[in-house]
Order: structure tokens, then C-alpha cells, then sequence
């Protein structure tokens, strides 16, 4: 990979939120929502971001769109460092990075019409000349996501929770990004509704050459979208490579308890499967474990693992794992 064919590339990324005690607001800890988080994203690729509930995936994915202001760690965005850049310089690159946000009843504003909605980012941006022009481009993105441009003038509550979605879309691609960050998209809707959503993603991607990442934690919609996976947990990248890698080879045992758990259509193969089963319950963030933060749930651990943090390293073919014992 060469650093022309890197779109969005994130070195050790931490993101802590302060939690606070009494009644003068003493600052007694953090949540390590995120902790030392490594990867790429290449231009034109969608990257799966999954893992557990609370692992840190949405964080990530709204720390690389600079909405908190991260603790430490570089963002770069065509090369360029977005941790470092005010809020004044970043207005001009918000146009490049969108957000397709996992609520559809609540990302949209009850008071704004459709077509509002979806025109606001090129007013913002200034991305319009006149009036005719702007109507055009709604009128464009509204078939686009396969929604009927005379819809423009109703309000979100009259569109079903697949056409909000649609929506949703369209308001990410009107400002024409390079990137999108889905945060769990489809997991608000119907089984159904979400196989059109996920068809409308791909083809937008390859029509328009989208860079997504693409956060779930349904790993078989992930597979269906995903070039490559990084999966996540407790703020820790622990394995990384291309989709059908993952899910044939997994290596990190949370992946393999992972996909262990995806149901399979056919009876015969899931009773043969091995099953993994996780014992206990996520470690808080606040305290993560010493070691390799997986340990006191994994079925595989060693001494090794609880005194040492495993180091991520490349075992071949860009397959990424961070465990002692693979």
C-alpha cells in the first residue's frame, strides 16, 4: 500500500472521557472508550468496524470526523492531521468526511422538510449558485437513494423508517465526501429494509468511488459490504484483514468466539461447528486489566497474557493480530 492509495490512516488513537465525584466535580478516572487504536482506510474500500456492544467503535468512528476532541493520537486525512486543525479549519474539509447515523427516527429534524434536509449541507457549503440549481440536486439525490423527488415537501414522520434512512443517505452525499462513516446504519430497521440498504450502499460506493467505514456489530452484514474488518474490544484493535480472511481463518480468540455466534441457514453444518463460549462480562473501561485486556475471558490465556499487552503484528498476507498466542 502506498501512502497515495491511504485515505483516512489513524495512529494511536486514545479517546478517555473524564469521569467525575462530589460535589466539586473531582476528577477521580477515565473511560478508555477508545485506547491505542491503529489503521488505514484505502480509497474506495469499505472497512468493518465491529465488536461488542461498548467497545468503542462509534467513538472511533466520530473521532476520526474530529466531533470530540480526541486525547491523543493522530488522524490523517489525505495526509493531513485533522487532530491538530481548529474548528475554523475543519469547516472546509466537513464537506469530505459525512456521517449516516444509526437512528433514523432521531437524526432528522422534525421541523425541516425532506428536501430541506437534504439541501442544508450544500446551503452550508456553498455548494449551490441559485435556486434552480439547488432544486436540481435535491431533486437528483432524491432519486438517487430511490425516493420520488415530490416527497421533498413532507416531513420526516410521514417516511417509513427505511425511507429516513434513504434520507439520511442522501444528506450524506449531498456535499459529495470521500468518506462516509456508517454508524450501524441498518440496525434500527427491518431484516428485509436492510438488504435495500445495504444493495443502495454498495452501489453508491462503486458509482461514486465512496471510502466507508462501516461500523456493526452484525457480523454477517458486515461481510456482505466489507473489503476488510478490524474488529474491536475494549477500545483495542485485536485483528484486522480482508473480509472473507476473517470469517474463513479467524485468528484472535474474541474473533473466533465472534463468529462462532453468527447463525448459519443450514442445521446440519451449525451443529457440527465448534461453539465458543464467553465466560463473564465485559471489563469496565474505566479499569481495564493488566495485560492483554481479553485474558480474563479467554479460553486461551496464559500467564503471558495477564502481565503482558500483546504487540499487533503482521502474520502474513496483511492478516493484523495482537495475541500472544497466535
Amino acid at each position: 500500500m502506498t501512502s497515495n492509495d491511504t485515505l483516512v490512516k489513524v495512529e494511536n488513537l486514545k479517546m478517555y472521557f473524564p469521569v467525575t465525584a462530589g460535589v466539586l466535580r473531582k476528577k477521580v478516572g477515565d473511560v478508555k472508550a477508545v485506547d491505542g487504536v491503529n489503521f488505514e482506510v484505502k480509497k474506495g474500500e469499505t472497512l468493518g468496524l465491529v465488536g461488542e456492544s461498548g467497545c468503542g467503535k462509534t467513538t472511533t468512528g466520530r473521532c476520526i470526523l474530529r466531533l470530540y476532541e480526541i486525547t491523543e493520537g493522530k488522524i490523517l486525512f489525505e495526509g493531513q492531521d485533522l487532530a491538530k486543525m481548529k474548528q475554523s479549519e475543519l469547516r472546509s474539509m466537513r464537506k469530505d468526511m459525512q456521517l449516516i447515523f444509526q437512528d433514523p427516527y432521531a437524526s432528522l429534524d422534525p421541523r425541516m422538510t425532506a428536501g430541506g434536509i437534504i439541501g442544508e449541507p450544500m446551503k452550508v457549503h456553498n455548494l449551490v449558485k441559485g435556486g434552480k440549481e439547488y432544486q436540481d440536486q435535491v431533486d437528483a439525490l432524491f432519486k438517487l437513494v430511490q425516493l420520488e423527488p415530490y416527497m421533498a415537501e413532507r416531513f420526516p414522520h410521514e417516511f417509513s423508517g427505511g425511507q429516513r434512512q434513504r434520507l439520511g443517505i442522501a444528506r450524506a452525499l449531498a456535499t459529495r465526501p470521500k468518506l462516509i462513516i456508517c454508524d450501524e446504519p441498518v440496525s434500527a430497521l427491518d431484516v428485509s429494509i436492510q438488504t435495500q440498504i445495504i444493495t443502495l450502499l454498495i452501489r453508491l460506493r462503486e458509482e461514486f468511488n465512496l471510502t466507508y467505514v462501516f461500523i456493526a456489530h452484525d457480523l454477517s452484514v458486515v461481510r456482505h459490504i466489507s473489503d476488510r474488518v478490524a474488529v474491536m474490544y475494549l477500545g483495542r484493535v485485536v485483528e484486522i484483514t480482508d473480509s472473507d480472511e476473517l470469517y474463513d481463518h479467524p485468528l484472535h480468540p474474541y474473533t473466533q468466539a465472534l463468529l462462532s455466534a453468527v447463525p448459519i441457514p443450514d442445521p446440519a453444518v451449525d451443529r457440527q461447528r465448534k461453539r465458543i463460549l464467553l465466560t463473564g462480562d465485559v471489563p469496565s473501561p474505566m479499569r481495564p486489566p493488566p495485560g492483554c485486556t481479553f485474558h480474563p475471558r479467554c479460553h486461551m490465556a496464559t500467564d503471558a497474557c495477564r502481565e503482558s499487552k500483546p504487540e499487533g503484528r503482521d502474520v502474513g498476507h496483511g492478516h493484523w493480530v495482537a495475541c500472544h498466542r497466535v
